[in-house]
Order: C-alpha cells, then sequence, then structure tokens
C-alpha cells in the first residue's frame, strides 16, 4: 500500500499538469462517458449542484479534459440544464431517450444506447459524476492498463478496513457469523491487508465487452487502486459538507492554480444596490444597501483583500450617501466613466498587479471588457444577457439582495482552494 501511495503521488507530480497522451499502439477511439440524468430521488438536479464552488460534475469532467486521453468526452443527460453546464466543461452531449431516462433504467442499458449511436466508439471510459476527487492521473493509469498492457476492462477500487458480519432476520433465532475474521485471531489494523471494495469512480471498458456480455467488468479484467482520500461518493444530502472539505484537500484544481484576489472593484448600483432611488418628500434621495453584502465585503478586507466600490456620473446617488457608504465599509468610492476600463488600469499599474489578481463585480454592458479581463468576474442574476456573457460567475441572487455576500464568499473559497492545493503540492514533493 506504501508503494501505491507514492507511486500515486509521483506520478500526480509529472502527470497532473500534462495533457499529451499516452502512446498507443492502435487507433481505437476511446471516449469519456457521464451519465447524469435528471431526475433524482435524493438531491434534485444533484450532479450540476455547486460542490466548492463547481458543478458536481465539473469536477470529474475537468479531471476527464485535462487528462488528454480521450478522442471525446461525453454527458449522456434528458435535461436542458444539465447539458448547458455539461457544454460549458467541455464535454459532449448525447440526449438520452425517455426509455433509458427511467429511475430503473441501469447504466449498461444507458452506455449501450450511447454506443448504438456512436459507432465509431471502441473504448468506454464511464465515470460517475458523484466522485468529485477524480485526478487526471487516475484515468491515465487506469488506462493505460487497458492500451499498454491488453486488459479488456479496468475499474476503480479502494482498501478498506472493515469486519464484516451477516446480516440475520430479527426474531428468526439465527447466529451471526463473520464473513472475513476469525475472533479469536482478531488482527490489529496494521497486520491485516484489509479488503479491495469497488468505490464507483469509474469503469472502463471494450466496446465488445459491453456489447456482447451486457455489463462493463468482463474479458481480461483488473482493477486500479485509489487511495481512501481520493474515494469519495455523494449518496445523500448529508455528504454534501463533508465532501465538500474532503474535495478542498484533495480535488483536483485544475491546471491553473485558482485565482488569489487582492484587489476588488463593485459597482454600487446594480451590484451592491437594486438600482432603486427613494425620494423623500423634501426631495432627499436614499437607497438600499443589503447588511449581508457589506458584511461580505469586511470579510474581504480581513482577508487582506482590498475593496474600491465604483461609481459614475449617471448614478443618481447623493454625494453624501456615497460618504455614507465609503465610511460604513472603510473602502474607497471611485467615479468613473463610460468605459470603466480606462480608469481602472491605472489603478491596477499604480497597486503593481495584474488583472488575474483582480476580482471585479459588474452588472451592465459597459463593464463587459472589466469582467473579461479581470481574474475573478461576476454579475448578479437580473443583469442584462451580454454581462452574463461574460462574466465568470453568475451569481443566484439579484443585485442589491445578496448577490455581492454570495461573489465575496465565491472569492474566498477559491483563497482556500489555492492554499489547499499548495499544501496538496508540498505533501506530494514531500513524500516524492
Amino acid at each position: 500500500m506504501a508503494s501505491a501511495r507514492r507511486r500515486n503521488n509521483e506520478t500526480s507530480l509529472d502527470e497532473c499538469q500534462s495533457s499529451s497522451k499516452l502512446p498507443r499502439n492502435d487507433k481505437s477511439h476511446i471516449a469519456a462517458l457521464i451519465l447524469a440524468r435528471g431526475g433524482s430521488k435524493g438531491i434534485p438536479l444533484k450532479n450540476i449542484k455547486m460542490l466548492a464552488g463547481v458543478p458536481l460534475i465539473g469536477w470529474v469532467l475537468r479531471a476527464a479534459v485535462d487528462s488528454g486521453m480521450f478522442d471525446s468526452v461525453w454527458v449522456s443527460t434528458d435535461h436542458d440544464k444539465i447539458e448547458e453546464v455539461a457544454k460549458a466543461w467541455g464535454a459532449q452531449v448525447h440526449r438520452r431517450s425517455p426509455k433509458v431516462s427511467r429511475d430503473f433504467s441501469s447504466s449498461v442499458e444507458t452506455i449501450q444506447e450511447f454506443l448504438e449511436h456512436h459507432k465509431e466508439v471502441d473504448i468506454v471510459c464511464h465515470f460517475q459524476a458523484t466522485s468529485p476527487c477524480l485526478h487526471p492521473f487516475h484515468v491515465k493509469e487506469a488506462l493505460e492498463k487497458i492500451t499498454l498492457h491488453g486488459y479488456d476492462s479496468v475499474f476503480a477500487v479502494v482498501r478498506r478496513h472493515q469486519f464484516r458480519w451477516k446480516e440475520v432476520e430479527k426474531g428468526s433465532g439465527e447466529q451471526t457469523v463473520p464473513f472475513n475474521l476469525e475472533p479469536a485471531k482478531r488482527p490489529r489494523r496494521q497486520d491485516w491487508p484489509g479488503e479491495l471494495c469497488e468505490n464507483g469512480s469509474f469503469y472502463f471498458a471494450k466496446k465488445e465487452i459491453i456489447e456482447k456480455e451486457g455489463h462493463l467488468q468482463g474479458g481480461k479484467l483488473t482493477y486500479y487502486e485509489m487511495l481512501p482520500e481520493y474515494s469519495v461518493d455523494i449518496d445523500v444530502d448529508i455528504d454534501w459538507p463533508v465532501a465538500e472539505q474532503r474535495v478542498l484537500r484533495y480535488g483536483y484544481f485544475g491546471k491553473v492554480t485558482p485565482e488569489v484576489v487582492r484587489l476588488m472593484f463593485c459597482n454600487i448600483s446594480g451590484c451592491l444596490t437594486d438600482g432603486k432611488i427613494f425620494m423623500s418628500v423634501s426631495g432627499e434621495a436614499m437607497v438600499s444597501v443589503n447588511t449581508r453584502d457589506t458584511t461580505g465585503l469586511r470579510m474581504l478586507q480581513e482577508e487582506q483583500v482590498e475593496v474600491i466600490l465604483l461609481t459614475t456620473d449617471k448614478d443618481p446617488i447623493d454625494p453624501a450617501l456615497l460618504q455614507k457608504l465609503e465610511d460604513r465599509i472603510m473602502c474607497k468610492v471611485e467615479k468613473v466613466g463610460k468605459e470603466p476600463l480606462n480608469d481602472l488600469k491605472s489603478i491596477v499599474e499604480k497597486k503593481k498587479l495584474e488583472w488575474k489578481d483582480v476580482a471585479f463585480m459588474g452588472f451592465d454592458q459597459a463593464d463587459v471588457k472589466c469582467l473579461n479581463l479581470a481574474g475573478l468576474s461576476a454579475v448578479p442574476d437580473d443583469a442584462p444577457a451580454v454581462a452574463k456573457k461574460a462574466a465568470k460567475y453568475i451569481c443566484r441572487r439579484a443585485g442589491g439582495s445578496g448577490a455581492v455576500r454570495e461573489f465575496t464568499e465565491h472569492i474566498l473559497l477559491q483563497k482556500q482552494m489555492a492554499k489547499s492545493q499548495r499544501e496538496q503540492d508540498r505533501i506530494d514533493r514531500h513524500n516524492f
């Protein structure tokens, strides 16, 4: 087991960041396939629920795409929203039929239907969307068993140290018996190698095995052992917080380290406020600011992220109100023109930062250039389509209703991911 751990860590250093294909002796078409039905009895639309800032299916797709091992990457689904997310994460979409979209439809039936429509595929690599700690090096090492070592199918396992006992029916009088131990000779954990159990991360098989034998584990068969820390399977909602912490420590974050923001620009109108101006009888103007949003901005400041609020000549906000807002959040308010980027470039340069170090939250067409350029960018849910298309993150909440807080939490999560990845790299180098 120790040798397996060293091998996996060693491989992750050299191969996890590589996208070059493993040499193959044939021209087989190898396809990655993730099954993601819209209906879920446990968690509605579980496959695209956000986990540590990424849709659940995105973790698996990122590892599959970045492995560079596939001629095509597919998601089989019956749901429009899942299709949209799948395409955003680099996959092609196979729209499955109603026949294989029922609660009792099996994975094999769904894969067989996929093969009927994609005759070019020779090897299917079926990944479970619910296994978010998959890494490219897992994919490469497992697939190598088929492409280089002559196996027909391979599946993922994890080593478990659990003593199993026979279940007996209540009231039957039957006595339970152990399955895998002798109680009189109960071994210590360190003296027992444990047992290999499927962890459900993936099942790879040649097409003829699936078509002729009707399952994914046939022909010349072998397994690929994954370490326990990578064996995460989300079945029920209570798993979510646990899985999120595991992903932050052991997940694959992509080829590029998550951005670490040092400066945030945020539009007041449309982001921090809902755009409404309240006028009193005496002519005084008032705006409404959500305290959750201002708290979020202070959370960023506590993490050494400078915050600058943005306003324009078109914003009908009284200068006295702007001063109060500035005092409340303890940050600067800058006035920008029709092209905010022209004014913000000099600020970024003066602070000796690059745009990858900047987060930008905008709302309208004028913000598009900044949204595209910033390392992290976001718009509220009620922003126009042109701004949504440019943003890297679309908030679930509207402007003035918690969208700023949502984006600040996303920024802080990215910082935590970056810290986790640095720690993971440190551990890997130490083990190497």
